[in-house]
């Protein structure tokens, strides 16, 4: 497979934390492709590096060494504008506590992406009915985080994730703060979403239903790859969710 299907392309990164008299490496040379269109997750307990991978794939922290590749594009050669301008069109984030702002209505955390990448505020709108539509919540655009259930709230941060065509969602413990069932609708409707766009999904979790889903998993551990397992690899499976593949 040639190169230019690798979205992501990780090549020996160390990320080392100075803490005072102490230096802490979290990671210890980490190589890793990731092709475009696969639903991705990355597995390994706390404090094994998988939050500090997730960020450099995010462009949300640099390497200490070692180069990280969106698209063919060397992120720590790009400047604070650049990188904003590829964290905005290229990268969509989830996140566990959902991240929307409080005073806002659906409708409008939804826009916000798409108001700092330039879009006109009809086409905003109009693209921000659309998504809540695609996540199940049509109707629900005048309501604010505070009226929502949790779950509505991530389908809320899903269409959000989804606002400016990414190639890349990034989805942190997106399912942490959420029951067994509304957990695995999100799943099921981040692989949807996946298969239907050819996005990117590439998830750091603790849930194991996200296997079921998953075509690749990437197993952390003391800052190194213990191993990656292809879909076929997997023996566990979440029952319903075997469908959404």
């Amino acid at each position: 497979m040639s190169q230019t299907s690798k979205i992501v392309r990780v090549t020996g990164v160390v990320k080392n934390f100075d803490l005072g008299k102490i230096v802490v490496e979290v990671l210890k040379g980490i190589d890793l492709e990731i092709e475009t269109g696969k639903y991705i997750s990355i597995m390994g307990p706390s404090g094994s590096g998988k939050s500090t991978l997730f960020n450099m794939i995010g462009g949300l922290d640099k390497p200490t060494e070692g180069k990280v590749f969106i698209d063919e594009v060397d992120i720590a050669q790009l400047d604070a504008y650049e990188l904003a301008w590829l964290r905005c069109r290229k990268i969509g984030y989830i996140f566990q506590t959902f991240n929307l702002i409080p005073v806002m209505t659906a409708l409008e955390n939804i826009t916000i992406p798409m108001t700092f990448a330039g879009v006109s505020s009809d086409e905003a709108l109009k693209k921000g009915m659309d998504l809540l539509s695609q996540v199940g919540l049509a109707g629900r655009h005048e309501h604010r985080p505070s009226e929502l259930s949790g779950g509505q709230q991530q389908r809320v941060a899903v269409a959000r994730a989804l606002a400016n065509n990414p190639s890349i969602i990034l989805a942190d413990e997106p399912t942490g703060n959420l029951d067994l069932t509304t957990g695995e609708e999100i799943i099921k409707l981040l692989k949807e979403l996946s298969i239907e766009r050819g996005v990117t999904v590439i998830s750091a979790t603790h849930d194991y239903k996200m296997l079921n889903v998953s075509d690749q998993v990437i197993w952390i551990r003391d800052g190194k790859i213990e191993k990656i397992q292809q879909r076929e690899e997997l023996n566990i499976s979440t029952g319903g969710l075997a469908s959404a593949h």
